[in-house]
């Protein structure tokens, strides 16, 4: 989310940013509903004056018209006739301006909060510009692959036939009861996935200095937009609905009508204030009575309410619809940084590291066709993510000493790496700057990622509205929020397998996963 006030005061700024990622100018069509929100909020102080005002009047002429009454003689109609018109200000016609002012702010509001939530983080200065992966720079490279056993092999196999060959790696299983981009893990296999995420989360707690946690999976609308997935990601990601969205159509129906009969009636009681008594009954003879301003006054309410009806509905479905459903984390990213949310954190706590272990679940929409075969892209995996809130001070480096933790895990496992720094236009939606960690794959010959590290600045804290505050101001700022993977278990499991595979069948465990193995050093093979 962005602040409209910086906007406000520099929008080519803005554009200029936003054109980096790709996007047309965006700041007229923001200003320009802008104007228009401004504008209704001073139509609406404006309908509040004036309804305020003839309140006012109307006290004062029942005042000068108790003192008329107390003289004989005196034609007291007028003033009951001007008290009546004053009412009719005051009621009916001037709430009808403050609603009307009322829904036009809001509607400008929601309609600036949508477009501003569709739109990217802003990428730091020194973030190179790019419209693709053509367009990283690399900034690092460690290891030499060819040391490792698989370094020797004419014709390394891939994962998915070295854990085929060793009975642990079963798709065809998954498939049958899950589909496509799922696997079925057994024996030492399973058992090694088990272990490289014990000895991951160990690591970060122990050297990194991460907060171990056990967050929830299934998170509400408001989490994942804090984060960033929506709305924009949505097809991203696998819904969980446990209310019948039928039901939530005809109860959100029967709200709105049972509100919409209430006002009415509202308005008829307001109306028949200035109607003969017994009269109002709403057909020619009481049309005739009231004449053709009440009339229309009664149709214009009666639009209002519908309106209003129409609103309210829409309203309460998307309510419904909301408390009765649960998103599946895409990544324990959401469950962690959504941990500040609403909050403000004294900044002495700052930086706060957390940690979790857990699976991730992605549709993995937009992947049609791509990585088909075997564990590189799963609707469902493990992965250590690492979290980190900071003072705007603070973020740079945490983000720094973030990408050093999850290099750590890789140079621990003696696996070649090399480290990117991403483009603009492969940054994520809401990163202001992302370094990637690519390991190598035998099989494929080339680099493939496992971890991404990015700095969000406030981005995600103004969706959240976390903050902080010093000890002994009276203002807060928001946070800034950083995630990396640290790393992503199953591909970890991968490069494992297709690294310290030998000639012979075997995989080697390397030294420091061998703990959380029993003592094994290797899989496979005989012996």
């Amino acid at each position: 989310m962005h602040d409209i006030r910086a906007i406000r005061e520099n929008p080519d700024a803005y554009d200029r940013a936003w054109a980096r990622k790709g996007l047309s100018a965006q700041t007229p069509a923001i200003l320009a509903l802008d104007t228009q929100l401004r504008t209704a909020q001073t139509a609406l102080q404006a309908a509040q004056s004036k309804k305020n005002i003839a309140a006012k009047e109307i006290g004062a002429l029942v005042g000068r018209l108790n003192r008329e009454r107390a003289e004989d003689g005196v034609d007291i109609g007028f003033y009951e006739t001007l008290i009546e018109q004053k009412k009719l200000e005051a009621g009916t016609l001037g709430q009808a301006e403050i609603d009307a002012a009322l829904k036009l702010e809001a509607d400008t509001r929601a309609e600036i909060s949508e477009i501003l939530a569709a739109l990217p983080n802003i990428p730091a200065d020194d973030v190179p510009y790019g419209e693709d992966e053509e367009g990283n720079v690399e900034e690092k490279r460690w290891g030499e692959a060819s040391k490792l056993p698989a370094g020797r092999l004419n014709q390394p196999k891939d994962h998915v036939d070295i854990g085929a060959a060793l009975g642990g790696m079963d798709f065809e299983a998954a498939a049958r009861m899950s589909g496509a981009r799922f696997v079925f893990l057994k024996s030492q296999v399973a058992r090694l996935e088990r272990a490289i995420g014990q000895y991951m989360l160990d690591l970060q707690t122990t050297e990194g200095g991460y907060v171990e946690c056990s967050p929830p999976l299934l998170v509400k609308d408001e989490a994942l937009f804090g984060t960033g997935q929506l709305p924009k990601f949505e097809d991203d990601l696998f819904k969980a609905t446990f209310l019948d969205e039928d039901a939530a159509y005809a109860q959100a129906k029967m709200a709105a009508q049972k509100r919409y009969d209430v006002e009415l009636e509202h308005i008829v009681g307001r109306l028949e204030e200035g109607a003969p008594d017994n009269l109002f009954l709403l057909d020619a003879q009481s049309n005739a009575l009231l004449g053709t301003a009440l009339r229309e006054e009664f149709i214009q309410l009666g639009n209002v309410v519908r309106d209003a009806w129409s609103a309210e509905y829409r309203r309460l479905v998307s309510v419904g619809l909301k408390e009765g459903r649960r998103w599946l984390i895409p990544t324990a990213e959401v469950s962690l940084t959504n941990y500040v949310r609403e909050q403000i954190t004294p900044e002495e706590e700052l930086p706060l590291r957390l940690t979790a272990l857990t699976p991730s679940f992605r549709s993995e929409a937009g992947a049609s066709g791509r990585d088909t075969r075997g564990m590189i892209r799963q609707h469902q995996f493990y992965k250590v993510e690492l979290v980190s809130i900071t003072t705007p001070d603070q973020s740079e480096d945490e983000h720094h000493r973030m990408v050093s933790c999850a290099e750590r895990v890789l140079e621990r496992l003696g696996l070649a790496y090399r480290t990117m720094l991403l483009c603009t236009g492969d940054m994520g939606f809401g990163a202001k700057k992302t370094y990637d960690l690519e390991v190598w794959l035998p099989s494929q010959a080339m680099y493939r990622e496992i971890s991404s590290c990015s700095n969000c600045g406030d981005f995600q804290a103004r969706r959240m509205d976390a903050r902080t505050k010093a000890a002994g101001e009276k203002g807060t700022r928001f946070v800034h929020t950083l995630n990396g993977s640290g790393l992503a278990v199953g591909r970890t499991l991968v490069a494992v397998l297709e690294n310290y595979q030998d000639e012979g069948g075997r995989v080697f465990i390397p030294d420091v996963l061998q703990p959380y193995m029993g003592g094994l050093t290797h899989i496979g093979g005989e012996g």
